[in-house]
């Protein structure tokens, strides 16, 4: 049996990003555990601190990149500790709108000046310019367009949650 024509595996982008992804989230994933949130709460926290006002559900999934049915149980989870608000779009009954709570604002408040340590951390063992130019680098790979394939939401397997 001959091998296919492909890259390398060491070569492979996807895997490449993984191993780097794996590598940050193991000094973020202890930090989260203490306080009793998984990385797809605190990936929609953080989403919400990001912006002033409510956001749909359906724009909280793209930002996440989470599947809506993913996202329904951890808003439910969220909703029920108390760390988000969901109200109802006075334009459109059918939408829910998604903010902070004041709890979940203080949730955030507490967390992160020890996720900005381990950040530190990252950009003292990487280099600040390196790790700046990565991300500016990555910012761009993520806005290619690829096609109408590339732009679709995929869940990531248990344990595989983005931060």
């Amino acid at each position: 049996m001959s091998t296919p024509a492909m890259r390398p595996f060491a070569a492979s982008l996807p895997m490449a990003l993984l191993q780097a992804r794996e590598a940050a989230m193991r000094l973020f994933r202890p930090l989260l555990a203490e306080h009793g949130l998984t990385e797809q709460q605190w990936r929609v926290l953080r989403a919400l601190t990001a912006t002033a006002a409510a956001v749909d559900v359906s724009d909280l999934a793209e930002r996440t990149f989470l599947l809506p049915p993913s996202l329904s149980r951890i808003l439910t989870n969220l909703e029920d500790r108390n760390l988000i608000v969901r109200t109802v779009d006075t334009t459109d009954q059918r939408r829910s709108l998604i903010a902070l709570s004041e709890h979940g604002l203080a949730q955030v408040r507490l967390i992160a000046p020890e996720s900005e340590q381990r950040y530190a951390a990252i950009e003292e063992a990487f280099g600040a310019e390196r790790l700046s130019r990565l991300l500016d680098e990555l910012y761009d790979l993520a806005t290619l367009d690829l096609g109408a394939d590339a732009h679709e939401v995929v869940d990531e397997e248990p344990g595989d949650e983005l931060e």
